[in-house]
């Protein structure tokens, strides 16, 4: 197997500011955006049942969780910026890794900042005051797009002045956003419910194994992000011990606010309210104790959520360009770090300039970020098959890496993965082949930035 390549840079390098609560609070604030109030009225109308609902989180959980383990695993092992590009290079060869790389960096991060700002402004715009920021389609108007904007700014230079500032302001938000959903969940439960909705059924739901497998599938789409602590691992304090420990104490948070809201929303609402429902959670508190005014409540912490994602995303999605361009494999630029802020500055700009790409497009990105999912769940399959590819050579015997749960973890993980990787192709066929031509279009661009080498 190809040797791991060696940076071509030199210079500052990035500092590991980052501790145990910063890295935790970027698993939780990346993980848990909108969807933990609109999951439940999605995985009612999959499956039907309160029970198979709840039966659904704990498989979805229990899958995510030991894709946790696998990231812990693999981010102790190589605590190197660019998580998923890192292990796929040194596991298949610099090809592979690049071809993960260059979908993550040119549509996955991009979109995914441009879905998320546009998901605030959507949120702001329900507003009375604020209702200019919208059309009646939900797609923005211009000044709404402008607002879009300066959010990703905001973020982007928040992740150009220092990773420690960041991690700063991703800490407060995260402990800003539970409290919020701890808050918004005991509304929901001074409402006129009852726990005998938890009996109930919910007729038009697809129902079978089919709405089963969709409701496990919601689940772990839900709990999707807590790998982007890895591409950060080159700036977190002792990465062999933080990262599992944030890892695994991240996901345990995540894990109890979802079963929280769970709960709060199947005891509000019957279920025939829940699966007709385009906001549970809303509808929840609007039938509490505080009447339609607690709807501010959810809208501020759906805001707060998507913020605290967002500068999760942004930090991590800058990391992966910066790894491939220091290793030679992409624009040289974007592998410079700032002398002052210790930051890829290069790489964050670049980020931020293709997420207002995708926003002045306006709605062609959601096409977009849909075919990304086919690409973003290939390179989470074969990052976690790396883990194998490693302990079956000396290198984990070498630094004394401990392989916690291994092999059942990763293999369940995988299986877990697999299957959705599958159901994600064949669900959306058309924008996953047109994620495929995407990532196969990177082999001509990674030989022309080799050819450049060597001349």
């Amino acid at each position: 197997m190809p040797a791991p390549q060696q940076s071509t840079t030199t210079g500052p390098g990035l500092v590991r500011d980052l501790g145990t609560m910063h890295a935790a609070s970027v698993v939780i604030g990346v993980v848990v955006g909108s969807g933990i109030f609109l999951v439940p009225a999605e995985m009612m109308k999959d499956i039907g049942s309160t029970h198979l609902v709840f039966l659904a989180w704990i498989v979805g959980g229990l899958f995510s969780f030991c894709g946790a383990v696998t990231y812990a695993q693999l981010g102790a092992m190589k605590p190197q910026a660019g998580g998923e590009y890192v292990y796929i290079r040194d596991a298949y060869g610099p090809l592979a890794g690049f071809l993960c790389a260059w979908i993550w960096t040119i549509v996955v991060k991009p979109s995914s900042l441009a879905a998320i700002s546009t998901g605030i402004v959507q949120v702001l715009g329900n507003f009375s005051s604020l209702s200019f920021l919208i059309l009646p389609n939900q797609h923005l108007t211009n000044a709404g797009k402008a607002i879009a904007i300066l959010i990703v700014g905001f973020v982007s230079f928040l992740n150009y002045i220092g990773i420690r500032r960041a991690g700063n302001f991703q800490l407060a938000f995260t402990a800003l956003k539970i409290l919020v959903i701890v808050a918004v969940a005991t509304i929901a439960f001074t409402s006129r419910g009852s726990w005998s909705h938890f009996a109930e059924q919910y007729s038009g739901a697809t129902g079978g194994l089919r709405g089963f497998v969709l409701a496990v599938a919601a689940a772990l789409w839900a709990f999707d992000g807590w790998s982007d602590l890895n591409m950060i691992a080159e700036e977190v304090r002792s990465p062999e011990k933080t990262i599992p420990l944030a890892m695994i104490g991240g996901f345990g948070v995540i894990a109890a606010l979802y079963l929280m809201v769970s709960v709060a929303v199947q005891y509000a609402l019957p279920a025939l309210a829940i699966g007709k429902s385009s906001s549970p959670m809303s509808d929840a508190v609007t039938h509490s104790a505080l009447g339609i005014s607690a709807g501010v409540v959810v809208s501020a912490a759906i805001v707060v959520s998507l913020l605290t994602s967002l500068n999760g995303v942004a930090m991590s999605g800058a990391r992966m360009a910066f790894a491939v361009s220091r290793d030679g494999n992409f624009f040289s630029a974007l592998a410079r770090i700032h002398p002052r802020f210790h930051t890829p500055h290069t790489a964050t700009i670049f980020q931020a300039v293709l997420s207002v790409v995708f926003l002045v497009i306006g709605g062609s990105f959601r096409q977009l970020f849909t075919l990304a999912l086919f690409a973003e769940w290939l390179s989470y399959v074969a990052a976690s098959s790396a883990l194998f590819v490693f302990r079956s050579r000396t290198y984990a015997l070498e630094t004394g890496t401990k392989g916690w749960q291994y092999p059942v973890s990763p293999a369940l993980f995988i299986v877990a993965s697999g299957a959705l990787l599958y159901y994600t192709f064949s669900s959306n066929l058309r924008y996953s082949i047109v994620g495929s031509l995407i990532i196969l279009a990177g082999i001509p661009i990674y030989y022309a930035f080799t050819l450049r080498r060597r001349v």
